[in-house]
Protein backbone atom coordinates (compact mmCIF):
# COMPACT_ATOMS: atom_id res chain seq x y z
CA UNK A 1 0.00 0.00 0.00
CA UNK A 2 1.50 3.35 -0.95
CA UNK A 3 1.46 6.54 1.08
CA UNK A 4 0.26 9.24 -0.43
CA UNK A 5 -0.77 13.23 0.24
CA UNK A 6 -4.37 12.20 0.76
CA UNK A 7 -3.86 9.31 3.78
CA UNK A 8 -2.27 12.34 5.85
CA UNK A 9 -4.63 14.94 4.79
CA UNK A 10 -7.33 14.20 7.58
CA UNK A 11 -4.69 14.42 10.22
CA UNK A 12 -3.19 17.17 9.51
CA UNK A 13 -6.53 19.61 9.19
CA UNK A 14 -7.52 17.50 12.66
CA UNK A 15 -3.69 18.79 13.85
CA UNK A 16 -4.12 22.09 12.52
CA UNK A 17 -8.06 23.23 14.24
CA UNK A 18 -6.69 21.56 17.60
CA UNK A 19 -3.50 23.86 17.59
CA UNK A 20 -6.19 26.82 16.39
CA UNK A 21 -8.48 26.05 19.17
CA UNK A 22 -5.78 26.05 21.69
CA UNK A 23 -4.56 29.97 20.48
CA UNK A 24 -7.62 31.10 19.81
CA UNK A 25 -8.20 29.97 24.01
CA UNK A 26 -5.41 32.48 24.39
CA UNK A 27 -7.05 35.30 23.22
CA UNK A 28 -6.10 38.69 25.42
CA UNK A 29 -7.85 41.59 23.17
CA UNK A 30 -10.32 41.83 26.36
CA UNK A 31 -13.26 40.46 23.92
CA UNK A 32 -13.53 36.90 25.45
CA UNK A 33 -15.89 35.44 27.72
CA UNK A 34 -13.93 36.94 31.11
CA UNK A 35 -13.27 40.29 29.46
CA UNK A 36 -15.48 42.13 32.96
CA UNK A 37 -14.15 39.88 35.16
CA UNK A 38 -10.62 41.74 36.03
CA UNK A 39 -9.76 41.55 39.83
CA UNK A 40 -9.32 45.34 41.38
CA UNK A 41 -10.11 46.99 38.43
CA UNK A 42 -12.13 49.56 39.79
CA UNK A 43 -10.11 49.66 42.59
CA UNK A 44 -8.33 53.32 43.79
CA UNK A 45 -4.41 52.82 43.09
CA UNK A 46 -1.96 54.71 45.46
CA UNK A 47 -0.23 57.80 44.88
CA UNK A 48 3.63 57.23 43.99
CA UNK A 49 5.72 59.04 46.86
CA UNK A 50 9.14 59.59 46.36
CA UNK A 51 11.22 56.69 46.68
CA UNK A 52 12.97 56.19 50.14
CA UNK A 53 16.58 54.21 49.44
CA UNK A 54 17.05 52.01 52.02
CA UNK A 55 21.03 51.78 51.05
CA UNK A 56 23.37 54.28 52.25
CA UNK A 57 25.52 56.88 50.67
CA UNK A 58 28.22 55.06 49.28
CA UNK A 59 30.87 55.83 46.90
CA UNK A 60 30.22 53.07 44.34
CA UNK A 61 26.46 54.32 44.59
CA UNK A 62 26.86 57.72 44.00
CA UNK A 63 29.28 56.74 41.13
CA UNK A 64 26.38 54.46 39.16
CA UNK A 65 23.35 57.45 40.12
CA UNK A 66 25.67 60.11 38.83
CA UNK A 67 27.23 58.18 35.76
CA UNK A 68 22.87 57.32 35.07
CA UNK A 69 22.63 60.85 35.27
CA UNK A 70 25.08 61.96 32.98
CA UNK A 71 24.28 59.65 30.62
CA UNK A 72 21.08 61.15 30.16
CA UNK A 73 21.57 64.67 30.35
CA UNK A 74 25.06 64.98 29.19
CA UNK A 75 25.02 61.82 26.29
CA UNK A 76 26.51 64.44 23.50
CA UNK A 77 29.96 65.88 25.22
CA UNK A 78 32.95 64.39 25.04
CA UNK A 79 33.92 61.56 27.85
CA UNK A 80 36.24 63.93 29.64
CA UNK A 81 33.74 66.17 30.29
CA UNK A 82 31.27 63.46 30.82
CA UNK A 83 33.73 62.26 33.76
CA UNK A 84 34.14 65.89 35.20
CA UNK A 85 30.61 66.27 35.91
CA UNK A 86 29.80 62.92 37.23
CA UNK A 87 32.98 63.19 39.69
CA UNK A 88 31.81 67.00 40.72
CA UNK A 89 28.56 64.94 41.03
CA UNK A 90 29.90 62.34 43.21
CA UNK A 91 31.66 65.31 45.44
CA UNK A 92 28.24 66.75 45.91
CA UNK A 93 26.75 63.46 46.62
CA UNK A 94 29.30 62.54 49.07
CA UNK A 95 29.08 66.07 51.11
CA UNK A 96 24.96 65.89 51.15
CA UNK A 97 25.07 62.55 52.90
CA UNK A 98 27.82 63.82 55.01
CA UNK A 99 30.31 60.86 54.13
CA UNK A 100 34.12 62.27 53.18
CA UNK A 101 35.16 62.49 49.23
CA UNK A 102 37.74 59.73 48.79
CA UNK A 103 39.89 61.63 47.05
CA UNK A 104 42.23 63.95 48.26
Amino acid sequence: MAVTFRNFLIPRIALLTIFAVALASCETDTTGPTAGVRPNADAPRPQAGPVTNSEPMTHSRAARECWMRTEKGSAHENLDKRAELVNKCIDEKMKAAGAPSPRT
